[in-house]
């Protein structure tokens, strides 16, 4: 299989073009900001400010309740004007701290620049990240320290940065190392040293050539030549899921059930390593990102460097506002992302992207009955059937499914996609994969007992 190939897969339309030629503009000041309390990984935050506080952008106001959270801070300087349930972009309702900005900006005492970050140790530098906030910025919102904190037998000899960004529409990542692949390279360089491996592959797809040219430039300027690399990698979808971009950039496979460290690999995300340098050099914990607002249903498209807990209905408006007649609000990708049930819903730090379709483009189908084709299962890049585990779902045999490796699956819609009675494959192999994560949990607090 040559280079940057892998079974499976698809290559949809890419929909980048009217974005991955703007540059990033800052977003406009949000009238409020909402800082969830819950990360979406099982990890609850419990607040440190109450209603009516004054606080400073940067300042920690939550902590989180177990090792899998990371804090949360202030993405603007303002005062606390709720802290109580709302509606999230999930459709569930969380708690969260609402803010009002001041206009001011004032930033926290406690947001400055590490000065002695290569007299650090690797426990520091990981400490420094955790208590940053810092998670994976393509999505899934997994803490960044955890990745980072190995096992005492893990040998891993090699940082991935994923620069993939296969989901359609989106060009957020891209936009990033085109115009700021200096503080990627930085930010590499850091979480290298935090795993202690001399080597790091940052794996773009082919169809930037740009951001490859300019991530090459910083590199060299950076006296990083040799230490790491610059991969162009086939455009084909899901090229920008960890395991599949470990067997294009370095050609190891990640077992079934195991994690990349099994293959001697930490995997994070370009956005990540932007938001290490932003906290080792600026001092900022993150509380901002890079979205990018586009679809059909938007007058403007951008890519939007935005105050984290900005609703979606703001950064449309800086884009112009709607046009036509909106039918769905995606967070993220379509392929990927999730339809939020209001313009109203706050982003997090894992919103890579605003994808407003429209009516026509929205309209959903009526499914038929499987017609036993095989397209999904020669499609899907983790060789699984997602027919029969659809048929699992339905029949909620949940054994049955976890037998057939239904959280195997990384959701990337492939079959769903593919699928010529519309079915709703994905859809039902992420329902699985819930009952059997609550199987699981209620299982292992039985056996506390």
């Amino acid at each position: 299989m040559p280079r940057g190939s892998f079974r499976g897969g698809i290559h949809p339309p890419e929909n980048k073009s009217s974005t991955s030629g703007l540059p990033i503009v800052a977003a406009q000041r949000p009238s409020k900001v909402v800082v969830l309390l819950n990360m979406g990984t099982g990890s609850a935050l419990s607040s440190l400010v109450a209603k009516g506080d004054l606080v400073h952008k940067g300042q920690k106001i939550a902590d989180p309740i177990g090792r899998f959270g990371v804090p949360s801070h202030s993405p603007v300087s303002g005062k606390v004007a709720a802290i109580g349930a709302v509606r999230t972009g999930l459709g569930t309702m969380d708690q969260a701290i609402t803010i009002e900005p001041d206009g001011q900006d004032t930033l926290d005492e406690s947001c400055v620049p590490v000065e002695n970050a290569d007299s650090l140790s690797p426990a520091e530098i990981v400490s420094i990240i955790r208590e940053a906030g810092i998670v994976g910025m393509g999505g899934a919102q997994f803490p960044t320290h955890v990745k980072l904190t190995l096992p005492p037998n893990a040998k891993v000899d090699a940082l991935l940065i994923n620069g993939a960004e296969c989901e359609p529409y989106l060009t957020a990542d891209h936009r990033l190392m085109v115009e700021r692949p200096e503080d990627v390279v930085r930010g590499t360089r850091i979480l290298m040293k935090a795993i202690g491996v001399d080597r790091a592959v940052i794996g773009v797809e082919d169809n930037k050539p740009d951001a490859v040219e300019a991530l090459q430039r910083a590199i060299a300027s950076a006296a990083a030549a040799g230490t790491i690399d610059v991969v162009a990698v086939r455009t084909h979808y899901p090229q920008g899921s960890e395991k599949h971009l470990i067997k294009s950039v370095l050609g190891r496979e990640v077992a079934p059930g195991c994690l990349p460290f099994s293959v001697g690999v930490v995997v994070n995300n370009v956005g990540t390593a932007v938001a290490v340098a932003d906290r080792f050099d600026r001092g900022l914990p993150l509380i901002e990102r890079v979205v990018t607002v586009t679809g059909s249903g938007v007058a403007n498209p951008a890519n939007i460097m935005m105050k984290v807990g900005t609703s979606a209905i703001e950064l449309i408006e800086q884009c112009g506002g709607f046009v036509g007649d909106p039918g769905k609000i995606i967070f993220g990708g379509p392929m990927m992302g999730a339809a939020v049930p209001s313009a109203e819903a706050p982003t997090t730090r894992g919103t890579s992207g605003i994808l407003v379709l429209d009516r026509a483009e929205s309209r959903s189908f009526e499914p038929m009955p499987c017609i036993r084709c095989g397209r999904c299962v020669e499609l899907c890049p983790m060789r699984l059937e997602p027919a029969l585990l659809h048929q699992w779902s339905e029949a909620r045999l949940w054994s049955e499914a976890e037998a057939y490796h239904a959280l195997d699956c990384i959701e990337c819609g492939v079959c769903s996609y593919e699928c010529p009675s519309r079915r709703n494959l994905v859809q039902a192999i992420k329902y699985a994969k819930a009952e059997i994560g609550a199987r699981r949990r209620a299982a292992r607090e039985r056996g506390d007992k």
